[in-house]
Formats: C-alpha cells, structure tokens, sequence
C-alpha cells in the first residue's frame, strides 16, 4: 500500500464531514475559480497541472492530468506546463540564494 491511495483522491468531498459549512465554501469557491472566465477551463486546468508540480500533490497531479485531457490538452502542452513549473520553482529556490549572499555579506566582511 502507497502512502497516497489513489482511490482516496475520490473521498475529497468527505473533508467537510465535521466542518460542512466551511467545505461548502470552499466547494463554492472552488467551482467558481475553475469555470469559463477570461481563462478557458482547459487554461485553468493546465495551470493547475502545473502548480500541482510544484506544490507536489499526486492527488492533485492525478486529478488535474485527467482534466487536462478531458478539457482537450495534448501531452506536449502538458509536459511544457510541468517544466514552467520547474523552472519557476527552480528560480525562486536560487534567487532565495540571495538572502544567503546577504548574510555572507554581513558576516564575512
């Protein structure tokens, strides 16, 4: 048995068992984000593959996987979202470097 069970991805509408209220909202909001806007779904799907890189979620990557391709994303578009992701993650890991340089500035000088 994996840590994260694929089959659990199923279950998300069961976070609000104790906090109904809270979940409906969130549900809400959530369906608000992810409907035709000035982004199309298929957009918003893809950029959510991406930030489910980044953040790591497999649930969330299995998910947003799924809806790309049922919104009509190819795999090509889906992997370049994935490496867009990277690239920013691996660029806000290095430039947080900078803060580093700054306490060898202090105290190595």
């Amino acid at each position: 048995m994996d840590y994260y069970n694929p089959q659990d991805l199923a279950k998300f509408g069961d976070i609000g068992k104790n906090a109904p209220e809270a979940a409906k909202k969130f549900f809400a909001y959530y369906g608000e984000v992810f409907a035709e806007g000035a982004l199309s779904e298929r957009e918003k799907a893809l950029i959510a593959l991406a930030v489910a890189h980044a953040v790591q979620c497999p649930y969330c990557i299995d998910a947003y996987t799924n809806t790309c391709l049922e919104k009509g994303s190819n795999p090509d578009e889906m992997t370049e979202a994935v490496h867009v992701a990277a690239a920013i993650r691996g660029g806000a890991t290095l430039v947080h470097g900078v803060q580093m340089r700054n306490i060898l500035d202090k105290k190595t000088l």
